[in-house]
């Protein structure tokens, strides 16, 4: 199977794969540690070479989405797990909610590969209770072709020309949505003030009106086949994009993007916790972290895996070469609080304004 359709197997979202990630979802127990993942995020072979390496079995369960793991772990009190991939605000979450191990470096050397600036990431400085696996950026992703101007605002995707109307998508999951209106307004990523995020509101409901679709998992085929134009989007997702077609582009606005970052965790109920810091300092290594990037063309934070990746690699999808500091000037996401409920409403809000 070629690298291209691994992702497209892996990583495209259908009501099957969903239902298949819901059917697995449950841990099994007969392996020494399970591993909840999204499906395709780390190489097919990853637990047998694990496996041949340490000699701990493992088994991956698959989560569809931060909500529906969370939901198990919280239920369960991260009791039949040991080592779960979540984004970096849920990270956050577990840990405040006290299910989290925290690391132990000594048992992690691979640590050592992550890039200096991923060691001092705000949710979590010194990687105490999380270590991050990939990361990136939000931004534009527009057929360079059929767009007469290149975009270079949030304004282009919110407030788009006559030309582009009906053919625009924006992300639905609440966070990258509302992100694309506070950037616009050149408010915080996290802002939680609420005369802000009326503003922030009534910017994405006037926006509605000229969207094709919100679009989580599709985009970027609406993008190959012409039926959208520009679409907000994941840097790694308009890759696979690129992937069919040299001619569409990304682009980060120049209001910026959020920084996104995925991450390991080690859940506190773990019986395992020694092999669950072996299996981390396993996918840390350079090799394996480097399938990460060329197979789900995501940036990852760690220096030796990105410097192995090869030039052709590189130059076929730019932003995968954007460097650390410039990635890590932009804001993380992190966990608001309370106020979750707070943009939970708003984002409803605006899909159901007419």
């Amino acid at each position: 199977m070629t690298a291209t359709s691994l992702r497209r197997r892996a990583l495209k979202v259908s009501s099957i794969a969903l239902g298949l990630a819901l059917a697995l979802s449950a841990p099994a127990m007969a392996a020494d540690l399970v591993i909840s993942n999204w499906d395709g995020y780390m190489a097919p072979d990853a637990m047998a070479a694990f496996k041949t390496a340490t000699g701990v079995s493992g088994e991956v369960v698959v989560h569809a989405t931060n909500e529906e793991i969370m939901g198990k772990l919280i239920a369960a009190g991260g009791k039949g797990y040991d080592v779960v991939f979540v984004s970096s605000p849920f990270a956050e979450v577990l840990n405040k909610l006290g299910l989290t191990e925290p690391m132990d470096h000594a048992k992690i050397p691979n640590l050592a590969n992550l890039y200096p600036e991923a060691t001092k990431l705000p949710h979590d400085v010194g990687n105490s209770f999380s270590v991050p696996y990939t990361w990136g950026t939000t931004g534009l992703c527009y057929r360079s072709d059929l767009v007469k101007t290149a975009p270079t605002s949030w304004s282009d995707l919110l407030a788009p020309s006559d030309a582009l109307k009906g053919k625009t998508t924006m992300l639905a999951t609440d966070r990258w949505l509302l992100a694309a209106g506070q950037l616009d307004k050149g408010f915080s990523v996290n802002e939680t003030d609420p005369a802000k995020m009326a503003e922030v509101k009534d910017l994405l409901i006037s926006a509605k009106k000229t969207l094709l679709a919100y679009d989580d998992t599709t985009f970027y085929s609406k993008l190959v086949s012409g039926e959208a134009l520009m679409v907000q989007a994941w840097d790694g997702w308009c890759n696979y994009g690129i992937a069919e077609k040299p001619e569409i582009k990304y682009v980060i606005p120049k209001e910026g993007s959020d920084l996104w970052v995925d991450t390991m965790v080690v859940m506190k109920a773990s019986e395992h916790k020694d092999d669950a810091f072996k299996f981390i300092n396993f996918m840390l290594d350079a090799k394996n972290h480097a399938w990460a990037a060329q197979n789900i063309d995501y940036k990852v934070p760690n220096k030796p895996a990105m410097e192995s990746l090869p030039a052709d690699f590189l130059a076929k999808f730019p932003n995968m070469a954007m460097p650390v500091a410039d990635l890590v000037k932009f804001e993380q996401l992190r966990d608001v609080g309370e106020a979750q409920r707070d943009y939970s409403k708003i984002v409803s809000e605006i899909k159901a304004a007419q």
